[in-house]
This record gives C-alpha cells, structure tokens and sequence, in this order.
C-alpha cells in the first residue's frame, strides 16, 4: 500500500503498457486468424500443412521465442508484439476452421439454391453460425496472450513484467506480486467482457436469423 500511494502513476504506466502490448497482439493475431481459417475451412490440403507449422510454433518456449526474434527484429515492444501475435494465432484458427467445418452442409446447399455467392454464404450463413466458437477461441488467446505478454519485459517492452522480473532479480515478494495480481485482475475482467460480448453477439445473430 505504501508503494501504491507513492508510485501509483508508475503502476498506471505500466498497466497501459501492458494493455498495449496485449491489445496490439490479439488485434493483429484476429486479424490474420480469422481470414486464414476462413481459408484454410475450404481447402483441407493447405490446412494439413499450414495447422501443424502454426502448432510447432507454439510448442516454441516463450521466453526462447524471443530471444530468437532480437536478433532480427530488436528489443522493444515490436518485437514483443511480433511473438504474441504468433502465440495468438493457434486457438483462434482452430475453432475457426472448426466452426465453419461444423456449419450444416443443409444450410450451405439452401443458400447455394438461393443465389448467393461464395463470399455472400460466408458472411451471411457461415460466418454468423460459426461466431460463437470462434468468438471462444479469441477468448482463450486473450487469456494466453494477457499473460504472456509479461515476458516482453524480458527485451525492453515493458508492462508489469518489469515489476516481476524485479522481484525476482532481487528475491522481493512484493514486487512479485505488484505484477502478478493487477494482471490477474486483468485477466478476469478481459475474459468476462469477452464472455459477456460473445453472449450478446449470440444472442443478436439469433434474433437476426429468427427476424430473417
């Protein structure tokens, strides 16, 4: 508490710094996983090579991982970024390939009939039927990533990681824990609005299909 009354500005800093890094990598990773799983959803052979790299990148250790990206990329919160985004990927790409794999051919075949094209199928049947598991895999990644990304700190990008790796350079508890329970409590309050969006999207998609 003593440190919060006096360093309270600090620990607001390095909040917003670790909210940057989670929000810049969980944007770019939605960003390339979806369109990719939408992707890959059509064409099973891609899927069989391009699934197993993206699963040997995740079995890289995290700490490994960036290590070996300084090299090439530099220390900083770019690079952070870079690592987080990859680590992203994987659920988010799976559940959507899942999704739209799960989607009734019945339902496909009636907008097929109907005139709509390819990318009209997608966006209006496919998509919407599979949001919600998709929707669960970006809440799995924004829990990984929230956490991962205290190891930015390791190469410069600050965030509460600093607090961390502190506490364990020095063997101080407190400072362990000045990291650890603001990013647990980010942590929560990221999955809850996730999980309280994903309900309303749910629940919108259905009002739409039933009001269709």
């Amino acid at each position: 508490m003593s440190f919060l009354s006096t360093h309270g500005t600090e620990l607001m800093g390095k909040i917003s710094q670790q909210m940057f890094l989670f929000l810049t990598a969980i944007f770019f990773g939605v960003l390339i996983a979806v369109p990719v799983g939408l992707y890959l959803s059509r064409h099973s052979k891609i899927a069989k090579i391009v699934m197993p790299v993206v699963i040997m990148l995740q079995t890289i250790p995290s700490l490994a991982f960036l290590a070996l990206l300084v090299p090439f990329m530099g220390i900083g919160a770019k690079t952070a970024i870079f690592a987080l985004a990859i680590y992203a990927l994987l659920p988010i790409l799976q559940n959507t390939v899942v999704g739209i794999q799960q989607v009734p051919d019945a339902l496909s075949d009636v907008a097929r009939a109907l005139g709509m094209t390819q990318v009209q199928r997608m966006a209006q049947v496919e998509l919407p039927i599979a949001m919600p598991l998709i929707m669960r895999g970006i809440r799995m990644s924004a829990v990984y990533v929230i956490s991962w990304s205290t190891l930015a700190a390791y190469i410069g990008a600050g965030g509460l990681g600093d607090y961390i790796f502190a506490g364990l350079n020095l063997y101080d508890p407190k400072l362990i824990l000045l990291g650890t329970i603001p990013l647990m409590i980010l942590a929560i309050l990221v999955d809850t609005l996730l999980n309280l969006f994903t309900k309303y999207l749910t629940h919108r998609l259905h009002v739409d299909e039933v009001a269709a």
